[in-house]
């Protein structure tokens, strides 16, 4: 049985940035994910929103590393081929006396180090952003925010890490940690594991990772935030990311510029006690149009394509990153709730640093590969671009998705990147991600899935075990 220097649990956003940071070091690393594919948990319902570091408290773990995160994340994206785009937010206020509040955000943040922070007013905001509620009386606005794809960046993280060593196991639910002379036995789905040190990037679940190496003194509470996509005609509805002023639980409820073009509106803030829990409501719909509203009047209940909700993994006012003197060598990273996609290059850094405090040697390689092939889209290419692509290979000529432009090439490359269910086709694609949600494309997309993995229709699912799409084959019947 192979003995490895590291495990990490947990393969979302967190994970992966500290597996292809941990990469660069001579280390047999081994990166555990429980769901079928990678970024299933936490962060398939992340907005993507790069924060500049304007909400947090200047004193804070997640303040500081939301920072840091925000600069290194543009280096990791073109290393990676994957597009960020600054767009700048503005935090709006509808009254003259909120205005002091702006000014205590923007004392804060700089602090903090945020850049290039100002207050505009009236006249800016008709300028800037003319869809914008003609009651808006102020904003603080913060050029250095940003915008990314969550699963693409994990993909791209993970990609990455894979080339540069890191072995990564899906299907891997924990269930026993056990303490030995050399480190660690990790038990998930059967199969055992060995590593001198641990580092628990759980999410929804890093508590119950802890509790299996003895480590019982914190609980994550899920804290349920309902969004919704409005269609991508709107692409250019706002030219910022909109914020009210923050609450003590929440940014509030936004209107979201994204890097698919499909702004977003919400999310809501409800603690809740399911972490299994993924439906949405009507009154979250009800609250969150009428929020998003408040901000840009024109948009309408009809502007709507598609409804979903995040658990975000609360722990307290922090993130929690920590070496465990209770059970050495193992290490705690939870907690990580917004803006943890933004910290999570920083976030691996700081884990990095904790390792080797504590004994893990970090003897770099000879080489490190930290280019990744930017992955092709036609979605994002010009028409030109298209054609020439589609006179080398026919097959991006093959639309399977005409609501997001996605040929059959692409799809045939997500599956060769390692998708294996529909959502992981989708997440790196946008296929079914229309309007239309997968009616016309969802049949091909099986086809040419059972067709690159050998397995028949009725094994073909939505996000895993449980999740089949077709359950007999009628034929037979």
């Amino acid at each position: 049985m192979k003995t490895y220097d590291l495990i990490i649990i947990g393969a979302g956003v967190v994970g992966t940035s500290i597996a292809r940071e941990l990469s660069r070091y001579k280390l047999d690393i081994a990166l555990l994910e429980k769901e079928a594919e990678l970024a299933f948990g936490v962060s398939k319902s992340n907005s993507g929103i790069v924060h500049p570091g304007t909400q947090n408290p200047p004193h804070s773990l997640k303040g500081r590393l939301c920072v840091q995160g925000n600069k290194l994340t543009r280096k990791i994206a073109r290393e990676l081929g994957v597009d960020f785009k600054e767009v700048g937010e503005l935090i709006v206020v509808f009254k003259e006396e909120e205005v002091p509040e702006l000014l205590r955000l923007k004392k804060e943040a700089e602090m903090l180090g945020v850049r290039g922070l100002r207050i505009v007013r009236r006249e800016w905001l008709k300028k800037h952003e003319p869809n914008l509620s003609q009651e808006a009386a102020a904003a603080l606005y913060a050029p250095t925010a940003g915008i990314i794809s969550p699963y693409r960046l994990v993909y791209g993280l993970s990609e990455n890490s894979r080339k540069n060593g890191v072995e990564i196991f899906t299907r891997q639910k924990v269930t026993v940690i056990a303490r030995t002379q050399a480190g660690f036995e990790v038990t998930a789905a059967g199969n055992t594991f060995k590593a001198r040190y641990v580092v628990n990037a759980a999410g929804l679940y890093a508590d119950e990772v802890c509790g299996l190496a003895g480590i019982d003194d914190f609980r994550i509470r899920p804290r349920k935030g309902e969004e919704f996509i409005l269609d991508k005609k709107k692409e250019h509805l706002t030219n910022h990311l909109l914020f009210p002023l923050p609450s003590k639980t929440s940014k509030g409820i936004l209107v979201i510029k994204t890097a698919d073009g499909n702004p977003m509106i919400g999310p809501t803030a409800e603690d809740c006690d399911d972490k299994e829990d993924p439906a949405t409501t009507d009154s979250g719909f009800s609250k969150v149009l009428a929020s998003a509203r408040k901000m840009i009047p024109s948009i309408q209940e009809s502007d709507v394509i598609a409804y979903f909700a995040g658990l975000r993994p609360v722990a307290g006012d922090d993130f929690i990153i920590r070496y465990e003197q209770k059970a050495p060598g193992f290490v705690t990273v939870a907690g990580i709730q917004s803006p943890g996609l933004t910290a999570a290059p920083a976030i691996a850094l700081l884990v990095c640093s904790i390792l080797k405090k504590n004994g893990l040697c970090l003897k770099k390689k000879p080489v490190f590969y930290k280019h990744r092939k930017k992955t092709i889209h036609l979605f994002a290419e010009p028409l030109s671009k298209t054609r020439e692509l589609i006179k080398k290979e026919p097959a991006y000529g093959d639309i399977v998705c005409r609501c997001e432009m996605v040929s059959a090439k692409e799809i045939q490359d997500a599956i060769a990147a390692g998708a294996s269910t529909l959502d992981g086709i989708k997440f790196r694609t946008r296929a079914q991600a229309g309007r239309c949600h997968g009616s016309f494309c969802t049949t091909r997309l099986m086809k040419i899935l059972a067709k690159a993995t050998g397995r028949p229709l009725t094994k073909i699912t939505k996000k895993g075990c449980g999740s089949e799409i077709v359950k007999e084959d009628r034929a037979d019947a």
